[in-house]
């Protein structure tokens, strides 16, 4: 039900007065106990004296009316729209531009493709969610990086404070680069705050990785990373892979969305621990990392895994359940 905002009153009101005008009371008292001038309730009363049985059973008769004219000697007829219209989905331009080339006024032209929801592109049509989970814990990991930028003290969106001075613009902090890994079936997850993405870093994280899931009693058989260079031009990465029998898989260019398990970690990280805490500086971040991290496997409810924390998917892998 629409009523207009600076209504003094709503249906069960408007109901009580024409009740009221019905029950003998005149129109001007009735005005006056319900709080509105005699101009109003003589309108009520008239649009519910005028209804038909369907109408008033309905209470459709005291509902706000449109207050649009009835006729608008000044708009544009029909066909000069529908130029307007057809003009707008052929080049895509803006309603300056078309005012320009019909020969019409800017407003006329923004109201045109207003009235007949043209004002914007219509959205293309999203893709369909491809869900998946592998079956057991170990069957495919997912791995990615996100950055953060260092800093030693607080930014304006804790301190207010927006000014610097020429040595903090001049120092180069620099951005530490969060590795992390998770598990498909499990979403256990591993990750580490580093100072760059190189190869051989790239390199060590992961067999630190690999050793965590093992403790956990997962074998990897799968892991999947984007196209980056350290995954898949390292041969030292390559090389590791294969000792642990380990196959890679590698995203389609472009499409994050194949990654999605890792990238959603990245969020809820980004979320909660890196921006959700106020830190002195990027040091006491770090230094939170693996109590987040600790909290998120054992402790944080995940909505895909029934509200249990990943662990819950862990301590009784497939094949092997107490």
């Amino acid at each position: 039900m629409q009523l207009h905002r600076n209504a003094k009153l709503g249906l069960a009101g408007r109901f009580a007065l024409v009740g009221v005008i019905e029950g003998g009371v005149s129109i001007r008292e009735a005005a006056r106990r319900h709080g509105v001038s005699p101009a109003t309730a003589c309108t009520w009363w008239h649009r519910w004296r005028d209804a038909s049985s369907a109408e008033r059973a309905s209470l459709a008769c005291l509902l706000d009316r449109s207050s649009r004219p009835r006729c608008c000697p000044r708009m544009l007829s029909p066909g000069d729209q529908e130029r307007i219209c057809e003009a707008r989905r052929k080049t895509g331009w803006g309603p300056r531009q078309l005012a320009a080339r019909l020969g019409h006024p800017h407003a006329t032209v923004s109201k045109t493709l207003g009235r007949h929801g043209c004002s914007r592109r219509e959205r293309a049509a999203r893709e369909p969610a491809n869900r998946y989970e592998w079956p057991c814990p170990g069957d495919l990991l997912h791995m990615d990086t996100a950055s953060y930028a260092r800093f030693d003290r607080p930014g304006h969106a804790v301190t207010g404070d927006r000014r610097t001075t020429g040595a903090e613009k001049r120092a180069a902090v620099g951005y530490d680069y969060a590795h992390a890994v998770v598990d498909d079936h499990s979403r256990l997850a591993y990750a580490e705050l580093l100072p760059d993405q190189r190869a051989d870093t790239v390199v060590a994280f992961t067999r630190r990785a690999l050793h965590f899931f093992e403790q956990h009693g997962i074998q990897a058989k799968r892991l999947m990373t984007d196209n980056a260079w350290c995954y898949t031009h390292s041969r030292a990465f390559c090389s590791l892979l294969a000792d642990h029998a380990i196959k890679q898989l590698t995203t389609q260019p472009y499409r994050p969305r194949t990654n999605g398990k890792v990238e959603r970690f990245h969020q809820t990280m980004a979320r909660e621990w890196a921006y959700g805490v106020r830190y002195r500086d990027s040091a006491a971040r770090q230094r939170a990392l693996p109590h987040w991290l600790e909290h998120y496997n054992r402790a944080r409810p995940h909505s895909s895994l029934g509200d249990r924390p990943p662990i819950s998917r862990v301590q009784n892998l497939c094949r092997q359940d107490s």
